[in-house]
């Protein structure tokens, strides 16, 4: 308990670090922030706007930087993060609207290539020097091919040629979003292809990553003695895999904490709504509330990510619980 306390401890010490620099850079920069955002709209602001980017970035308000920062830790508590100028939305309502599908397409895709290449490595560290082997050069291939090339190349080949799939977007555009079973079989029948590029690219590193380190682990003396003293071949497997798997969990963690990035290859080649193109949009239209609103999802995906593994060391490692 003490243990998961400190640790705890610390994430709210980095979340706190990571909100003040989102803080202070739009007040770090040189020039007028207010000034730039308003010249991109032209004829569109209004005086509640100017006054809205004037809060939120301390532009002519003749506040304090500590008073600034009281403020933005309230705006925060209420879920107000800012006014995007590329889109003319809050950014709240925005990622609101975003994260669900970046979550359900690239974070389940990607928990699901996890747990797959777990098992898949797992038999093959066990059975090595087998006929089964001959998967690792496929996987090396696909580990290199890039998500974008992949996605590509199975949008060429199954959506355009021989059409077992539909082709761009999340959903067919005749329905109307809600939760009733014609729309709900849409998104899944257009996320199946998406899914499937995220599943094929990256389940490569999860199976050589287990494999090894289960050709490691099988060899260690607590496996062997589990052997010879004649335990079922399933609990052994399930012994070694148990100490074998924790290196993957901490790679699951931060292959979470890149979900962003490649979410923004999978939805650009798919043209798929979610955070990806939403940042790619902030990018290009200097949207810096909503590219702040962004780094604050990441930021505590990455934490939450990290606590999770943290919880599965504690849950997987009982060596762990007794230093604690």
């Amino acid at each position: 308990m003490t243990t998961l306390l400190r640790r705890l401890g610390v994430y709210l010490l980095t979340a706190w670090v990571a909100i003040t620099v989102n803080f202070l850079l739009p007040r770090l920069m040189p020039g007028n922030p207010v000034e730039i955002l308003i010249g991109k709209i032209q004829g569109r602001v209004t005086p509640q706007i100017v006054h809205a980017f004037e809060r939120q970035f301390g532009v002519g308000l003749h506040q304090s930087l500590w008073s600034q920062y009281v403020h933005y830790w309230s705006q925060l508590f209420h879920l107000n993060l800012g006014f995007s100028i590329s889109l003319s939305a809050p950014v709240s309502s925005v990622l609101k609207q975003s994260v669900p599908w970046t979550v359900g397409l690239i974070g389940v895709s990607t928990v699901v290539s996890f747990i797959l290449g777990t098992i898949i490595g797992t038999y093959l560290g066990w059975r090595r020097g087998t006929v089964f082997d001959a998967v690792l050069p496929v996987a090396t291939f696909l580990q290199a091919v890039p998500y974008f090339f992949f996605g590509t190349v199975l949008l060429l080949v199954f959506a355009s040629h021989l059409r077992w799939f539909p082709e761009l977007g999340a959903y067919s555009q005749s329905l109307n979003p809600g939760w009733h079973w014609s729309f709900v079989a849409s998104v899944l029948r257009y996320g199946q292809l998406p899914a499937i590029t995220v599943v094929i690219s990256s389940i490569a590193g999860w199976i050589m990553g287990m494999r090894n380190m289960m050709v490691t682990t099988v060899g260690e003396d607590f496996v062997l003695m589990a052997v010879a003293k004649g335990l079922p071949k399933r609990k052994v497997i399930a012994y070694a895999a148990r100490n074998a798997v924790l290196p993957s969990i901490s790679n699951f963690s931060l292959a979470m904490g890149l979900l962003v990035s490649g979410a923004l290859l999978v939805e650009l080649v798919f043209n798929y709504p979610g955070v990806g193109d939403l940042l790619l949009t902030a990018v290009q239209n200097e949207d810096y509330p909503l590219l702040q609103g962004i780094f604050l999802v990441i930021t505590f995906t990455v934490l939450s990510a990290n606590l999770l593994a943290d919880l599965a060391y504690l849950a997987l490692d009982p060596r762990i619980r007794r230093q604690a």
